[in-house]
């Protein structure tokens, strides 16, 4: 939460050039409460453990939360029971009239797809486009991010010629960003992804600003100011114990598969894993939560104006 102090008081300037949470008496006045509306827009075939792992870090603040989750209009999902996405998910076309303070768009097992070939394609360009009208911040995870920053800035992605998966270590390459409040110099981020962005692509980009970066894996968490949003290309959201998941399935079936690097003791997959990342998860969604909540206008029907 931020720190109320004068305007004038010579802090001010110094706490915002190092990234502390400040606010003028002037700004605070004008400030009414209310709970943030985020939706989620869950493309992951595990609708319900993804709706935990990121239900978890966005409901740790002190903020009041209200959570809605959206699907695809026509996409009906395999991996979940069709009473429980009649019971808790909208469909898009039925929420787009409304506005949404944030909204969260995950990953989906496509990577292998051209984002043209994927069947929702256009209804999530729709989104996208919506977003700019109807949300006041957008936070796009994985492909969701990269779809994103293809839709936005024609950023494209490429193929690894293996997997990237694993827990990875990230510079910060902000310390004074927002969203990076609290971060260390670097921090470890799980990955599980056949493809990549390039940072020279991103760097073409009108306005893209890359805020954590990998020496092995490449950007991972990017600003986008224009489209108020951001896109992270990894996984802070992971359970302990999701890509042991993966590994443990891909093994089962036969897959190739090398163990996930730097995630169990000694890369000892008889071991249990270890969180790396916890601290870092609740920290970066604090903060987007807590810039939603800074700009975010009380009338939800400016939102976007």
């Amino acid at each position: 939460m931020p720190i109320k102090i004068p305007a004038d008081l010579p802090a001010f300037d110094v706490l915002t050039n190092e990234g502390i949470m400040v606010m003028s008496p002037d700004q605070a006045a004008r400030q009414d409460i209310r709970p943030l509306k985020i939706a989620l827009l869950n493309l992951m075939p595990k609708k319900i453990q993804t709706e935990n792992q990121f239900a978890r870090l966005i409901g740790a603040t002190p903020l009041q939360i209200e959570l809605t989750l959206i699907r695809m209009s026509e996409h009906r999902t395999k991996n979940t029971a069709a009473a429980h996405m009649a019971e808790f998910y909208r469909p898009f076309q039925e929420v787009k009239d409304q506005k949404f303070d944030g909204l969260i768009i995950t990953g989906a097992p496509i990577e292998h797809l051209e984002f043209s070939d994927v069947t929702y394609w256009e209804e999530l360009c729709e989104v996208m486009e919506w977003t700019q009208t109807n949300v006041q911040s957008t936070f796009g995870v994985c492909w969701g991010g990269m779809a994103m920053i293809n839709y936005f800035h024609g950023v494209k992605k490429h193929m690894l010629d293996a997997k990237a998966f694993g827990c990875f270590r990230h510079h910060n390459l902000d310390q004074a960003s927002p969203f990076l409040r609290g971060f260390s110099d670097d921090c470890v981020i799980p990955v599980s992804r056949w493809t990549e962005m390039r940072q020279d692509e991103i760097d073409a980009g009108d306005g893209l600003k890359t805020l954590l970066s990998s020496d092995i894996v490449g950007p991972g968490l990017v600003q986008d100011d224009k489209h108020r949003a951001i896109y992270i290309f990894n996984h802070f959201e992971y359970d302990d114990d999701t890509l042991k998941q993966e590994y443990d399935r891909d093994v089962a079936n036969g897959t190739p598969i090398n163990v996930p690097s730097n995630y169990y003791p000694e890369n000892d997959p008889s071991q249990p894993p270890m969180n790396r990342w916890r601290s870092h998860a609740h920290l970066l969604y604090g903060n987007w939560i807590n810039q939603i909540y800074q700009s975010t206008p009380y009338d939800m029907a400016e939102i976007g104006t």
